[in-house]
């Protein structure tokens, strides 16, 4: 391909930083470098407190085991999502049961996910926990919803893996339950080639930093009472971390660029580019839209564009579809199976050029 979906944008300052930590001694997990970057993503996002991982999908995992979910236990997610969402939950033994799209934003159907939890109130069968999820960057107004779940005792995980750099009404993803949760995978807003990071409050992040560290306990002969894992990460990571968060409003802007001239050149052929919200700035991690019935499936189209040397994807499918998840009970299926059924990705990179742009959208024309 010679126009990639959302392939990472790095240049030197990243190596230089990198080959610094390296310099510096730090080469092993943990150092100063991932301390500072901790830091500097509280402040970026408001949090109170953060901890560097190695992936987000091991950040999801320790936000479920700070919540106490167990196998006893059950959770509520979105069955619109990627999977690792729902395999974070799985790595615990919890059962889970999922909940449809909303139209507007995509995310969970919050009307649909009250209504399962007040049902489940009534007969004392809460969740353990409920997953909300910031699909393509889109950012729920879910402050109501929050609330009552914490009323009720229900813990609540932000999984804004795609969603760095989209505020509502001010405040950052992540920021709207107990743990938020980000995602550095080579293919998100920003990297760190791999890793992830945990937002919240100073006592569950410190719990994490532990459960992250092996649950090594404070004894020169290496001593442990619980189970942990070793999901910390590297000092070399973080200082590429740093660099491309100091570059991230600028990510966000160029994609929010990319966004606009799609729907202002892609809508008059019937492609919807779906648009953010009222008091939502979205980071447009990628931009996503819907084919009409009488043009191409999003597969036929995705291999129709590789002929143009252009990368696309069809919207994530749903996790009742997938046979690793298709027994579980699911609240609603048509928003996120229309969906699947008629969305498309398309490439969003902030590296793109005006120029590759172009490429894209004529090739779009002539596609559909």
């Amino acid at each position: 391909m010679e126009i990639l979906l959302s392939p990472p944008d790095v240049d030197e300052l990243e190596a230089k930083a990198a080959a610094a930590a390296i310099e510096s001694g730090w080469v092993a997990p943990l150092g100063p470098e991932v301390d500072a970057f901790e830091r500097d993503f509280r402040d970026f996002t408001g949090a109170e407190d953060a901890a560097a991982l190695s992936s987000g999908t091991a950040a999801l995992h320790l936000a479920a085991e700070v919540a106490g979910v167990g196998k006893d236990d059950w959770v509520l997610a979105p069955t619109l999502t990627f999977v690792a969402t729902l395999n974070a939950i799985a790595y615990t033994g919890a059962r889970m049961q999922l909940i449809d799209a909303a139209t507007s934003t995509l995310n969970m159907d919050l009307d649909k996910a009250a209504e399962v939890i007040e049902q489940a109130a009534m007969k004392n069968d809460l969740p353990k926990a409920v997953v909300l999820v910031d699909l393509y960057g889109a950012l729920s107004d879910a402050t109501q919803f929050t609330a009552r779940c914490r009323e009720l005792g229900v813990f609540v995980i932000e999984d804004a893996a795609e969603a760095l750099g989209s505020t509502r009404a001010g405040r950052s993803a992540g920021t709207f339950a107990d743990i938020g949760i980000f995602s550095f995978n080579g293919n998100k807003i920003m990297t760190t080639s791999g890793g992830g990071m945990c937002v919240g409050s100073s006592e569950h992040m410190e719990r994490i930093r532990w459960l992250a560290s092996q649950a090594r306990e404070k004894a020169i002969h290496y001593q442990h009472r619980e189970v942990g894992y070793n999901y910390r990460m590297s000092n070399i990571l973080a200082a590429v971390g740093r660099v491309q968060l100091a570059k991230l409003p600028g990510f966000v802007q160029k994609r929010r660029e990319i966004n606009a001239r799609y729907r202002r050149e892609l809508g008059p052929l019937g492609i919807d580019i779906y648009s953010e919200q009222p008091e939502e700035t979205r980071n447009c991690w990628l931009s996503v839209g819907l084919l009409r019935e009488d043009q191409p499936s999003p597969h036929e189209l995705c291999d129709s564009l590789r002929g143009f040397g252009v990368e696309a994807r069809p919207g994530w499918k749903p996790m009742h579809l997938q046979p690793l998840y298709k027994s579980l009970p699911v609240h609603g299926t048509e928003i996120s199976e229309a969906f699947f059924n008629r969305g498309i990705c398309l490439p969003s990179g902030s590296g793109l050029t005006t120029g590759q742009q172009q490429r894209v959208i004529d090739a779009v024309r002539e596609c559909v």
